[in-house]
């Protein structure tokens, strides 16, 4: 893998005060390793931000310090909630005959024509692998190749991933990468929504109805009056007299 190369140079302004080297254009980095003391550093954000965009953040970096080749990788970054910006960086120093552990992206590549043809639904389950090389042979990513994925339920696992001899992926193998999902049909959808409103029709029919006799709303108490009897002379008898 062919190396990155980016300057950096020796930071003494630390703390809170770091603020006034990202409005400079500076990102305050630290350098640390194995037997290696920790070394305050700064790079130009613009050269660091340009060279994550092209090879990632799991590439092979050659940093020159004060006319000094360290080969590291970057271990963190920290980036603004916000903006995005990186706010600092931690680069770690290796050997390169010793082999490191680390996490590399996958790639998606290809076509699937099941999704193409709308039949299904590409799932990414996995976004990156854990894998073990000598710092040189690290991959900057791995690809993924999804155009052999034509019926749904296929799917790639991690032990299909391609990697040259020396890498070592540790990722269980049997996790699936990429899988092959069906994609709801409108018929689907609409059964589903006959069933919900049947469902819906049934609970109404449910309901309990008011028994006779039961106390009228006060609407219905309105409306329903009683109507008094009317008695008149002619419908009473007078009392004889004697």
């Amino acid at each position: 893998m062919q190396k990155s190369k980016l300057l950096v140079t020796s930071r003494t302004v630390l703390g809170r005060k770091v603020k006034s080297l990202r409005r400079q254009g500076q990102l305050p980095a630290n350098i640390y390793g194995k037997k290696v003391v920790s070394n305050a550093v700064q790079v130009a954000t613009k050269d660091f931000t340009t060279i994550v965009s092209k090879s990632g953040e799991a590439g092979l970096l050659e940093l020159t310090l004060n006319d000094q080749k360290i080969p590291a990788l970057i271990h963190n970054i920290q980036y603004h909630p916000v903006t995005g910006l990186p706010l600092h960086v931690d680069f770690f120093q290796v050997d390169l005959k010793e082999k490191v552990t680390s996490r590399i992206p996958l790639v998606l590549i290809g076509e699937s024509r099941a999704v193409k043809d709308k039949i299904g639904v590409l799932l990414s389950i996995l976004t990156e692998v854990e894998v073990s090389a000598l710092p040189a042979d690290l991959p900057e990513k791995i690809e993924v190749d999804i155009s052999n994925l034509t019926a749904v339920d296929q799917v790639i696992k991690v032990l299909e991933l391609k990697v040259n001899s020396g890498v070592k992926i540790l990722t269980d193998k049997d996790l699936d990468v990429v899988k092959l999902a069906p994609l709801v049909s409108k018929e689907a959808e609409k059964m589903a929504k006959e069933e919900a409103e049947a469902k819906a029709a049934a609970v109404v029919a449910a309901a309990p109805v008011p028994e006779e006799g039961a106390v009228p709303t006060d609407q219905s108490a309105k409306e329903t009056t009683a109507t008094p009897s009317k008695t008149t002379s002619e419908n009473t008898t007078p009392e004889k007299k004697t």
